[in-house]
């Protein structure tokens, strides 16, 4: 399922997050391209970056709607209503760099050696809590695998040692990245 959506798709992809964030801006309406890819249901996050540094990142961990909606509807959000950051402003659309990650379905991981670092993303759930991290977070972070789950943890609202609880669940998911 990774490597399945080609890089003109990419950019098409791209081409289409972006003009749905200036969309908000000028009266555009963006075209979703052609092809049974961008209508498969699948998981899909948008991070925009200024000057390398996060600016705002929402997105679906799960494939309940279509390729096409999703990259609209995360990049939207993360350009808007990412509550770490103010709303995206008309003189910073130009600023911005977006990447989307086009996720496989989420599995239980059974044994924490099973993760992969630089390859798996990780979900957890536990009591009500949820946190999701993204491959790229673990290498650009040069994270050990145990550090990558103690972040998830964190970025859960839970103590980092949570994920040693036998109720707590971790699900491991690979995406595919394009970026501008």
């Amino acid at each position: 399922m990774i490597g399945e959506y080609t890089k003109p798709d990419g950019e098409k992809l791209l081409n289409l997050a972006r003009k749905s964030i200036e969309s908000k801006f000028i009266a555009i309406t963006p075209e979703a391209p052609e092809g049974k890819q961008f209508k498969q249901a699948r998981g899909v996050f948008v991070t925009l970056t200024e000057k390398g540094e996060l600016r705002g990142c929402v997105g679906f961990p799960y494939p309940t709607m279509s390729v096409t909606q999703a990259v609209i509807e995360a990049a939207q959000s993360a350009a808007f209503e990412d509550s770490r950051f103010p709303a995206l402003k008309e003189d910073e659309v130009a600023k911005i760099k977006i990447e989307i990650s086009i996720l496989t379905q989420p599995s239980p991981v059974k044994n924490t050696r099973e993760i992969e670092i630089g390859k798996d993303g990780l979900i957890c759930e536990y009591m009500g809590y949820s946190g999701l991290l993204l491959p790229q977070v673990a290498t650009e972070y040069k994270m050990s695998r145990i550090e990558f789950i103690e972040a998830l943890c964190s970025k859960a609202g839970l103590p980092k040692n949570t994920w040693q609880n036998k109720n707590f669940k971790i699900y491991k998911f690979q995406a595919q990245i394009f970026e501008e």
